[in-house]
């Protein structure tokens, strides 16, 4: 196992590629994770949404096995199309309707509980993008109405309200977040609606700032979900117009260089409104809509590009999810 340093903390890191041990974060807890915050290894989760009409359902489903969700707690609100983010220990759902809220909520990981109110986003909007660096969850984007380009930080370490730490290259609601263990992106969506976006943008978790445009999805689409490995970004199903149609592709960008995405498979249904998670060597979409509103959990590899697979079933067809995992 080798060791550095940055900024004075220890960083220790393992022979395999997916094990990280801090030594102190910025709030001087100590970390030890076998993944970084973006991807679990235990469990993925599915927050609130439209079954109809709007729930406060929390569901969780296992990564070491295909299978099922349960029904583990229920958010403070019933609402959809909220911002999921995880830290090591909870589970964040952030914003969301209908109507509009800024509440941020936090549920734990260790035992299977109800949410509670930790704080508020700095506006009250629907339609908001999630991400994850090992201290702070993140929210951008969104309707207030209108569409907006704010990116909203809040602390894991204690339970506050989250400040505005810059904006996205466009305004723009419905679209998906992905993390990498260095910068948040933020991935399609409505900007100005009708009008449908590609724009793949990326902020940095180190100093707040505002995006710069890195890329483009190969459809314009917006409701999608997100998913991260520790090496890319992936954007899964969503409703692309024109032409106006749910539909099925997985796009995989790259954390290491800017660039465009490029379609390396299938969801199993076409859909939009759906959730993300990821495991440390699987991304999963789940719940979502087309002509009707799905159940459907969907996995696909990150070691080689290829189509998704149905694992399992949430316990409620629903849309408009959030996604986090531990």
């Amino acid at each position: 196992m080798a060791g550095y340093t940055i900024g004075g903390n220890t960083v220790f890191t393992s022979n395999t590629s997916q094990t990280t041990f801090f030594g102190l974060n910025v709030e001087n807890q100590l970390i030890f994770e076998g993944a970084p915050v973006f991807q679990g290894t235990v469990s993925g989760y599915t927050s609130g949404g439209y079954a109809p009409p709007q729930v406060n359902t929390i569901d969780k489903f296992p990564f070491a096995a295909d299978g099922n969700a349960t029904d583990v707690g229920d958010l403070t609100q019933a609402r959809q199309d909220p911002g999921g983010q995880s830290s090591t220990i909870s589970g964040y759902t952030s914003g969301g309707g209908t109507p509009s809220v800024n509440t941020i909520d936090k549920f734990p990981f260790a035992v299977d509980a109800n949410a509670i109110d930790v704080g508020d986003l700095t506006q009250v909007r629907i339609g908001v993008a999630g991400q994850s660096s090992t201290v702070s969850g993140y929210s951008s984007g969104g309707e207030v109405p209108p569409n907006v380009d704010t990116i909203d930080k809040f602390p894991f370490a204690i339970d506050g309200n989250a400040t505005d730490v810059g904006d996205l290259t466009q305004v723009r609601r419905y679209s998906t977040g992905q993390s990498s263990t260095t910068s948040g992106y933020t991935s399609g969506g409505i900007e100005p609606s009708p009008a449908v976006t590609n724009v793949i943008d990326k902020f940095p978790f180190a100093t707040d700032t505002g995006a710069a445009d890195v890329g483009d999805l190969t459809q314009a689409r917006n409701h999608p979900a997100g998913q991260s490995s520790t090496i890319s970004g992936y954007t899964s199903g969503g409703f692309s117009n024109p032409p106006a149609i749910r539909v099925n592709t997985i796009d995989k960008f790259p954390f290491a260089t800017d660039a465009n995405a490029t379609d390396i498979g299938d969801l199993t249904v076409a859909r939009r409104q759906v959730a993300g998670q990821s495991s440390t060597v699987s991304g999963y979409t789940s719940g979502g809509e087309d002509t009707t509103i799905y159940d459907t959990i969907d996995k696909f590899p990150f070691a080689t590009d290829g189509n998704a697979t149905d694992v399992g079933d949430l316990t409620q067809a629903r849309d408009g999810v959030a996604g986090q995992q531990v």
